[in-house]
């Protein structure tokens, strides 16, 4: 059974922060994923939880004037792996949601909720990071922009205050026109299971094989989702080929700092950097019309 002593619905983005504000004790709920499993083991006694879940200004994805990709946190995992706009200009963050749990979790799951539970595993956040991601908050007092690599504060701890709410994600066209991406979970199962380990890259090729601009983000490689900045450029300006693909795997694993866990060792976890970072590298150098040479 569930704990729960209070419960109330906001149908606007105004109307919930003000449920909130009201009440020190309030939680978000949207789609539930992750907060009914922590009222089902009893880690959230006497519950009281403000809905957003009917709020229409938080679902869907836009494609504004600027060429800004918006997407609305409370849009589902399902909704964003099968967007004509994600499909077109964003497809790694569609495979990457579209690895999240199984079929009835992605249909209820938020894009939101993955990132502001603040864990490092979430399949969207390593994506996300490498998109250079910027999100939306909002309170009473009106909004506010932060970069993503800024609102991951440790383990399970984000820049969110009580009152506020995540309204939406922002990707700028300089930072994903022309690249191509690959994501890569490694997990216990097939299916339906966190991840071990999560792999990103995004990049762009130009016409001779060099690679003009390379981003390499992972999840479960420390407390938080994070990228490795030595190993970017270490690639920037240098051609497609097999010693860049050696390199770059070797580089990865000084960049990073996982733990033990009953998932995997530590030891097993940087072999996975390693080899997932050389192979995220090459998939997305194929995507982007290159081979090695």
């Amino acid at each position: 059974m569930y704990d729960i002593a209070r419960y109330e619905e906001a149908y606007t983005v105004e109307e919930a922060i003000a449920l909130l504000q009201s009440n020190p004790r309030a939680v978000i709920i949207s789609g539930g994923s992750d907060i009914l499993i922590k009222l089902h083991e009893g880690r959230m006694p006497e519950a009281e939880l403000v809905s957003i879940h009917g709020i229409p200004e938080l679902k869907g994805i836009t494609l504004t004037s600027d060429g800004t990709i918006a997407i609305g946190a409370g849009t589902s995992f399902t909704t964003i792996s099968r967007d004509v706009i994600v499909q077109q200009y964003i497809p790694v963050l569609g495979e990457a949601v579209g690895m999240v749990g199984g079929p009835q979790v992605r249909n209820i799951g938020t894009i939101g909720g993955n990132v502001c539970n603040g864990v490092t595993s979430a399949d969207s956040a390593s994506t996300l990071f490498a998109l250079n991601a910027l999100l939306r908050i909002q309170d009473s007092a009106g909004e506010r922009l932060v970069s993503i690599h800024d609102f991951y504060k440790g383990a399970g701890k984000v820049d969110l205050a009580h009152g506020e709410i995540l309204t939406a994600i922002l990707i700028t066209r300089e930072n994903y026109a022309g690249f191509s991406g690959h994501y890569i979970k490694y997990a216990m199962r097939n299916a339906m299971d966190i991840a071990t380990l999560g792999c990103v890259v995004v990049l762009k090729l130009t016409s001779k094989n060099k690679v003009e601009d390379f981003r390499l983000a992972l999840g479960v490689a420390g407390p938080t989702p994070l990228r490795c900045p030595k190993t970017e450029a270490l690639a920037k300006g240098r051609l497609f080929d097999d010693k860049l693909v050696e390199e770059i795997g070797k580089m990865a694993i000084s960049e990073v700092n996982p733990r033990t866990s009953w998932r995997a060792s530590r030891e097993f976890r940087l072999q996975l950097v390693e080899e997932l970072s050389k192979r995220a590298f090459v998939e997305a150098c194929h995507k982007a019309g290159g081979a090695a040479i």
